[in-house]
C-alpha cells in the first residue's frame, strides 16, 4: 500500500475523527428562545460526510464544551455514540476515547475553531481547523478548511483525508451504486 503524506504526516493511518460541536458542526450561533430551550443548527454536507467515513469503517467522537440535546439528537441520527459533552478537560476525553478504540493519538485527526481545542489538536496526528477558526487554532492545524464552521467544514475536512487515502473514490462509489 502507498502512503499518502500531507507534510511529512501518514493520512493513511487516520481512522479517527474527532470534533468539536459550536463553531466545527455548528456556525458557533446559540440560539435559545423564550423558554430558554437551545436550538442548532446543522450543515446536511456534514452530515452525510460523517456517514460516508463511517461506512468505510472508520470511527467518530464528539468532545464539546457545552451540552444539550440537540447534539444528542443529531449525534443519534448519525450514529455518533462516543460523545463527551460539557467536557472541562478535552485533553483527558481525547485520551479516554483513544483508550476506548485502542488507538494511538497518530490515528487521529481533530477538527477543531477556537481556544479549548488546542489541546487535543496538538496531540492528534493530524490537526484540521474550520476556515473561520481562531488564528491560534489555525496556526497549529495541519489543514485548514475553506468552509466555515457549520457549513460543511467537517465533510469538507472529511473529503480531504479521504482523498489523501486514495479513498474518495470508493466513497462516492457507496452513492453511485443501484439498490
Amino acid at each position: 500500500m502507498v502512503l499518502r503524506y500531507f507534510y511529512g504526516m501518514a493520512l493513511d493511518e487516520i481512522s479517527l475523527l474527532v470534533l468539536d460541536v459550536d463553531g466545527v458542526l455548528t456556525d458557533g450561533s446559540i440560539v435559545l428562545d423564550d423558554h430558554g430551550v437551545e436550538t442548532k443548527r446543522f450543515h446536511v454536507r456534514d452530515g452525510t460526510g460523517i456517514r460516508i467515513w463511517q461506512r468505510l469503517g472508520n470511527q467518530v467522537a464528539v468532545i464539546t464544551g457545552r451540552t444539550g440535546m440537540a447534539l444528542r439528537h443529531r449525534a443519534e441520527e448519525l450514529g455518533i455514540s462516543l460523545i463527551y459533552d460539557a467536557s472541562d478537560a478535552k485533553h483527558r476525553d481525547f485520551t479516554d476515547v483513544l483508550n476506548r478504540l485502542n488507538l494511538a493519538a497518530s490515528n487521529a485527526a481533530v477538527v477543531g475553531d477556537d481556544l479549548p481545542d488546542l489541546t487535543i489538536m496538538k496531540l492528534a496526528g493530524y490537526a484540521i481547523a474550520v476556515g473561520d477558526a481562531s488564528a491560534e487554532v489555525r496556526s497549529v492545524a495541519d489543514f485548514v478548511t475553506s468552509a466555515a464552521g457549520g457549513r460543511g467544514a467537517v465533510r469538507e475536512a472529511i473529503e480531504h483525508i479521504l482523498k489523501a487515502q486514495d479513498r474518495w473514490d470508493e466513497a462516492v462509489a457507496i452513492f453511485s451504486q443501484t439498490q
